[in-house]
């Protein structure tokens, strides 16, 4: 008789799902960035099931929290998660990986994969566009919650590499978050000493947590990007920082369980049959499955579903109480929901 698993085990079993997932699809295309999902996976599990507000099956939902991935060259991270919690982006598009017409491109675009926010892969742009979704979160709050109704409150995190933070336009829309105290804001660091040259002592040696905190926000750091407490609580602890964005700095391994971990030849490139073998052989895995994905995880995965509904059903309850209490707001609301402009709007515009 089988041991039942413990939820150490359950979460352990998620993580390694994602990382063997990314795995198999780098290596059918033949290219792609294994590095970073096999070193984020902890934390991405941890926000996708412990935090994130979310409904994969209504990827659209109007107060849903957002997630970017800036460092888009890690893109099966976010596929496999898609696919995982319930997206419409079946098994069979993560085997087509970076090929033509599928709907997993080699960097995220939005247009063609639903559950995506924004297209990244230029570094340092994803991290400038959170901003820009914080400023609108701002913007949207202060014109419609009031007393009881705290109708916009959604989030924004972001995954960024030491590669978007070494570009000026982290700096310059991190120096604008800071200053305009965009709360909503949670950034992780993939914080791994490591870029596609080689270790960042060669390019890349500021104080980064010196320079965030210069720049007006909270900084956390994880010291092990494996430990899951440490990942929660550092969540938790951003959460509780009500006046300013929070940069968390994850401490991890590029290419977790790869025979190159922690080099940069585990950032890019298929890293060949037998090292995938390898690899999986190293996180407990069966090295001759491929694309494979655990009962047990699939169903701990496939519980955002349902959470998902549940979120999206509160919040449209609360809008019906809003709009009976606040009529002229709550059709602003519903026009502002449709991309409807208010009538008149162009009276608003300069004139030269």
């Amino acid at each position: 008789m089988t041991a039942p698993k413990t939820q150490q085990n359950i979460d352990q079993l998620c993580i390694n799902t994602i990382r063997t997932l990314s795995l198999d699809a780098v290596q059918k295309a033949e290219s792609g960035h294994p590095g970073l999902p096999l070193g984020m996976a902890p934390t991405a599990y941890v926000l996708w099931t412990k935090f994130m507000r979310y409904n994969p099956k209504n990827p659209k939902w109007f107060n849903r929290d957002r997630f970017l991935l800036s460092a888009g060259h890690g893109s099966m991270l976010l596929y496999s998660l898609l696919h995982l919690t319930g997206y419409d982006l079946p098994i069979s598009e993560l085997k087509r990986f970076r090929q033509l017409h599928s709907e997993t491109p080699g960097h995220p675009e939005n247009f063609m994969t639903k559950g995506v926010e924004i297209t990244t892969g230029p570094l340092g742009q994803g991290f400038a566009n959170g901003v820009g979704m914080a400023m609108a979160q701002e913007h949207l709050a202060a014109k419609f919650n009031q007393k009881g109704f705290p109708i916009i409150d959604h989030h924004i995190y972001c995954i960024c590499s030491d590669g978007d933070l070494m570009e000026g336009v982290s700096y310059e829309s991190a120096s604008l978050a800071g200053h305009l105290k965009l709360k909503n804001l949670i950034y992780f660091y993939d914080d791994n000493s490591i870029t596609i040259d080689g270790s960042t002592d060669l390019a890349f040696s500021e104080d980064v947590t010196k320079r965030f905190e210069s720049c007006g926000w909270h900084v956390l750091v994880v010291d092990d990007g494996n430990d899951l407490k440490a990942i929660e609580k550092a969540i938790k602890d951003a959460h509780r920082i009500k006046d300013k964005p929070k940069l968390i700095r994850v401490k991890t391994i590029i290419g977790f369980g790869m025979p190159k971990a922690g080099t940069s030849k585990a950032h890019s490139d298929a890293p060949g049959e037998e090292a995938v073998k390898e690899t999986k052989r190293n996180l407990g895995w069966d090295e001759n499955k491929h694309f494979y994905v655990p009962k047990e995880a699939s169903a701990h995965f496939r519980e955002a579903i349902k959470r998902g509904a549940k979120l999206e059903k509160d919040w449209e309850a609360l809008v019906v109480k809003y709009e009976k209490t606040h009529g002229d707001l709550g059709k602003t609301l519903q026009e502002t929901r449709k991309n409807k402009l208010p009538a008149g709007w162009e009276k608003s515009l300069p004139k030269f």
